[in-house]
C-alpha cells in the first residue's frame, strides 16, 4: 500500500482540517516526520489507521476520548494505491450525546478509482472487511508491523516464535506457500524413510 494523500480534522489537536500530500512528501523517495514531544506527529499515524481500520491503536475501544474537546464531528480520509489501483477510504463520526468521550460512526465509504469509480463499501464494517481484504492484513497486523505506535516496538521485537511466524506470513503473504511446502517436505520425508 502507498498512502497518497490524507485529510482529517477533528482529531486530537488537530480542530481544522488538515492534508498531507505523501505524493509531494516521498518525491524524492523517503521522508520523516519530526517535531517536539507532543506536537502531533502520531496524529497523523492515528488518521491513517483510524481512516482503514476504523480505529486508533493508542485508544481505549478504539476511538474514545481521540475527539477534539472542541469539536462535535472528526473526518479522515485516505487516497492510496496498491498495484496499479487507486484507493480512497472516508469516514465520519460525531461525539455521542449520551458520552461524550463516544464517537459514533456517520458514514463510511470505500471506493475504488481506476479509471471509473466504483464504491466497494458503503457501511463501516464492510468497509473493515474490504481493506483488511485489499491490505492482506488485520488491524492487528497493520499496527504491529507497520505503524509499530510509540513504545510498542519493544513488543513486537519480543513477540514468540508463533506469533512472530504468525505475523509474517500474514504480512509477506505466506500462507499461500505453506501447503505446497509443507506437502514437499511431507513427501520428501516419505521417501527417505
Amino acid at each position: 500500500m502507498k498512502p497518497y494523500k490524507l485529510s482529517f480534522s477533528g482529531l486530537h489537536s488537530y480542530r481544522e482540517e488538515q492534508q498531507v500530500d505523501f505524493r509531494e512528501l516521498g518525491h524524492a523517495g523517503i521522508f520523516g516526520v519530526f517535531g517536539p514531544t507532543g506536537g502531533g506527529k502520531s496524529t497523523i499515524l492515528d488518521a491513517v489507521t483510524l481512516s482503514l481500520f476504523g480505529r486508533v491503536e493508542r485508544a481505549k475501544n478504539g476511538t474514545r476520548g481521540i475527539l477534539n474537546q472542541h469539536e462535535t464531528r472528526l473526518m479522515v480520509f485516505l487516497e492510496f494505491g496498491l498495484g496499479d489501483d487507486c484507493f480512497q477510504v472516508e469516514r465520519v463520526y460525531q461525539r455521542d450525546k449520551n458520552d461524550p468521550d463516544s464517537l459514533k460512526i456517520k458514514n463510511a465509504r470505500l471506493l475504488q478509482i481506476s479509471g471509473s469509480t466504483t464504491v466497494l463499501a458503503d457501511k463501516a464494517n464492510e468497509v473493515d472487511a474490504r481493506i483488511a481484504a485489499l491490505l492482506g492484513m488485520s488491524f492487528d497486523d497493520f499496527s504491529r508491523a507497520v505503524i509499530l505506535p510509540q513504545g510498542k516496538f519493544d513488543q513486537f521485537l519480543k513477540l514468540t516464535g508463533g506469533d512472530r511466524a504468525r505475523m509474517l506470513e500474514n504480512i509477506l503473504r505466506l500462507e499461500r506457500y505453506g501447503e505446497v511446502l509443507w506437502k514437499k517436505a511431507s513427501k520428501l520425508e516419505t521417501s527417505l524413510n
